[in-house]
């Protein structure tokens, strides 16, 4: 079977045996997902899919930015029946060689529909029929599949003013694991959204405050952090442009919000007052002992006529450079220390990983670093990653594999293919001299489950 046989992606034939050993060991544990964006409302309402298009390929901006690459338009994909988008995929299938999306979409295929064969056009509209008659059956609900999975924890991305009210219904139902919220204030953070002011207006409403000064949104933010925890959330979600901070006292702080609701600021005091935003998210973060997710460097909705016509996350973001040294000093001197502290930081800039990352993670107690992110989430860049960092940070300045994903299906494929490829990483380590096979086997566990269940505090 196309990407089903046993010891795929687990590395050189060399070390092979130890590779088996290692994922097997691996294989044991359930899958944490601490940061993932699948709706709790979508687990809740427990329907059928509606078709392998919805599953597969809407919620997937990998496969619809490359089809968009070769010509295939989004109009094009909005007006055609889902039959006719799959045979529009198996056309252009060969777009995807080598290529993640290719790894996922055939895993799925062969994992959860038993589906041998490479998606072409001769066999599209069977590969369609056979996936379809699959979802309309019971053991294809999300609830069936959420046990199916293993799935231990699933964390949703969640925003500020959230009532949480599909995480209050879940957690009264035996899915065999946890769905929990995570705090995501991007909403209220950044000034140059055009929802800001409409967001600090509904958080406001939602914990009975006039958000007209700086204390005021800190005070309402506060109650929301309280609100998350009580539902389960571990940690707070921050997708900036920027990973720079800033550390002002109070009366400039205000003075810096009141300039930016009254449409007042020029583009630098904006900027500051994202910074002093994500320095006031780690303070608060080192009060209640949320963990903060920090993931700068994408510059979102790059193309302003997609964005119009179609909305976000379609696959017109696009990594820039960051930088992270400088920008988090002044955060790191506030709470780097802090006991009841702690941040994972993701990069898209794969440039910083030995020159900024693993130096900082390699010394401050709170800093762990995420796994490859987003465009870098791939086979070569697990590869890349580690080879970078582990030499500065070791293994223990890491938290497991995380999978942000948004196709639900993806969840327990994604996590495989990063274990198969530790599994193949640490047998090579051991080839090497570097580690032993027994510390490669305890490394085995720590890697697929006990760094993401202990620095979530899960």
């Amino acid at each position: 079977m196309p990407n089903a046989y046993a010891d795929r992606y687990l590395g050189a034939s060399e070390n092979l045996e130890l590779a088996r050993q290692i994922f097997g060991e691996m294989n044991k544990y359930p899958i944490i997902s601490p940061h993932g964006h699948v709706a709790a409302s979508m687990i809740l309402e427990n329907k059928n899919f509606s078709d392998p298009v919805a599953l597969l390929l809407t919620p997937d901006h990998y496969i619809l930015r490359m089809l968009y690459s070769q010509g295939v338009s989004y109009e094009k994909l909005a007006m055609n029946s889902p039959e006719d988008n799959f045979k529009l995929l198996a056309e252009n299938w060969r777009l995807f060689r080598s290529t993640p999306s290719r790894i996922w979409f055939h895993e799925i295929l062969a994992t959860l529909f038993d589906v041998s064969e490479i998606l072409a056009p001769e066999n599209a509209m069977k590969i369609y029929d056979q996936i379809a008659a699959k979802l309309q059956s019971p053991e294809y609900k999300p609830q069936a599949l959420f046990k199916r999975f293993n799935i231990e924890l699933l964390a949703t991305t969640d925003s500020t003013a959230d009532s949480l009210s599909s995480h209050i219904e879940l957690a009264k139902i035996d899915l065999g694991g946890r769905v929990i919220p995570t705090f995501r204030p991007d909403d209220v953070s950044d000034p140059d959204r055009p929802d800001w002011k409409a967001s600090l207006e509904k958080l406001g409403e939602v914990y009975g405050i006039e958000i007209d000064s700086f204390a005021r949104l800190l005070e309402a933010l506060r109650k929301a952090r309280a609100h998350f925890k009580d539902c389960g959330a571990t940690a707070t979600d921050h997708g900036t442009f920027s990973a720079r901070t800033l550390n002002l006292i109070d009366s400039q702080c205000d003075s810096l919000f009141r300039k930016v609701i009254s449409d007042g600021a020029t583009a630098l005091e904006k900027d500051d007052f994202r910074a002093v935003m994500l320095f006031s998210h780690a303070l608060m973060a080192a009060d209640d002992g949320l963990v903060m997710q920090l993931h700068p460097g994408s510059l979102r909705n790059y193309d302003a006529n997609i964005l119009a016509k179609f909305g976000g996350d379609k696959g017109f973001d696009i990594p820039v450079a960051t930088t992270y040294t400088e920008e988090l000093q002044p955060l790191l001197n506030a709470v780097g220390s802090h006991p009841n502290f702690r941040m994972v930081i993701f990069t898209l800039d794969e440039s910083t990983y030995s020159r900024e990352l693993a130096p900082l993670a390699g010394a401050y107690p709170s800093i762990r670093l995420g796994p490859p992110w987003w465009f870098n989430d791939s086979l070569n860049g697990l590869e890349r990653w580690r080879d970078a960092i582990t030499e500065t940070a070791g293994y223990y300045n890491t938290v497991g594999f995380i999978d942000d994903t948004r196709a639900f299906a993806s969840i327990p494929v994604r996590h495989g293919v990063a274990r198969r490829f530790d599994a193949g990483y640490l047998a090579r380590e051991v080839s090497r001299q570097r580690i032993t096979e027994s510390e490669a086997m305890e490394l085995a566990g720590d890697l697929a489950y006990n760094l993401s269940k202990e620095f979530f505090n899960l």
